[in-house]
């Protein structure tokens, strides 16, 4: 019997749109959604069309910071990956100083005659907005990562909801935290990604409307340096003997829970952060930390590469379809690695 596009919809357990865009290599469908259809496919032996010989080959360029951020570093070497991917693209990854908007405008503007395509995490600063709408005047794609940008043309932005990332941990904050009045403290990388700024502002507006109980002593930018973020919650652990919880918005977990390990007070202080790593993953185990929200670097890269290479063939990008969603790790669902 031939194998229909019904028969792979009903046994994929989707639509048939769904399998029509997959076969199609058409965008709008998510990495994992449009797998899972393909080894379907593949299984009921549904012949596919080769299409690679007709797709145009594309050069992408991403633009992430360096330094010690695990999870970046690892989104890096999940994009430098997808040149592996039969999508006929090369990727090339530009690291650079992070949190520096002069480094990160004079990096795009170099890429202005020679990418078909831009990916970069954005600082929301105005040499950086300058240099995105030359490259995008220039025709270049452009897609934001991890943080946003306003006010610019692109193509979209992949990565997940930071204002409800904020939200969330400021639920998980507030039932850890139960009864009388409370002090909490906030750390940010910096507030210039405008990421960190929406975490900060779902966070504060979450308690101020559910757990009025909970007083924010003090926000503290640590530029994601563990060296800083350790010497910061220390000082803060000294201030504040009776503090009962930290919310990391950013990266510097190690020195955060460094600085509560050596004061004794791990276990005792609610610590929440960002990012399922080998660090934070050893934290929850041990009840250094709490929670983990966490998103995936593998699926950011490969939405993010799969919508530039769209887009750089002329291909009209769903916007809709770049949303990356988050889950919350806690000791007991801890997943393999």
């Amino acid at each position: 019997m031939k194998v229909k596009i019904s028969h792979i919809a009903r046994e994929a357990g989707v639509s048939t749109a769904t399998v029509d865009r997959v076969i199609n290599e058409r965008n709008g469908v998510r990495s994992q959604t449009r797998n899972h259809v393909l080894n379907v496919a593949e299984r009921l032996g549904y012949r596919l069309i080769n299409h690679s010989e007709s797709i145009v080959p594309v050069t992408l360029d991403f633009i992430l910071p360096g330094g010690p951020n695990t999870y970046l570093n690892l989104l890096a070497d999940a994009v430098e990956q997808q040149s592996d991917l039969p999508l006929a693209v090369r990727v090339r990854v530009h690291r650079i100083q992070g949190f520096n908007p002069t480094a990160l405008s004079e990096t795009l503007q170099t890429l202005r005659h020679e990418s078909q395509g831009v990916g970069l995490v954005a600082l929301d600063h105005p040499k950086v907005r300058e240099a995105v709408r030359d490259l995008a005047a220039a025709g270049i794609p452009i897609l934001t990562m991890v943080s946003d940008i306003s006010n610019v043309p692109r193509i979209g932005y992949v990565g997940i909801d930071n204002r409800g990332a904020g939200r969330l941990a400021g639920h998980l904050l507030g039932r850890f935290i139960r009864g009388k009045r409370h002090k909490i403290a906030l750390f940010a990388g910096s507030l210039s990604y405008r990421g960190h700024e929406e975490r900060e502002m779902g966070f504060r507006h979450i308690l101020a409307e559910d757990f009025a109980a909970l007083l924010i002593v003090q926000l503290r930018e640590n530029l994601d340096d563990f060296e800083r973020s350790y010497a910061e919650a220390k000082s803060l652990l000294d201030a504040h003997p009776d503090l009962a919880g930290i919310y990391n918005i950013g990266a510097g977990n190690r020195g955060i829970a460094r600085a509560l390990e050596e004061s004794g007070r791990a276990g005792e202080v609610v610590f929440i952060g960002h990012e399922l790593t080998e660090h934070t993953r050893r934290f929850l185990l041990s009840g250094v930390m709490d929670a983990v929200i966490d998103q995936s670097p593998r699926l950011e890269a490969r939405e993010a590469t799969h919508a530039l290479a769209e887009a750089a063939r002329g291909r009209t990008v769903d916007r809709a379809a770049l949303a990356i969603g988050m889950q919350v790790i806690f000791r007991e669902n801890i997943p393999p690695r």
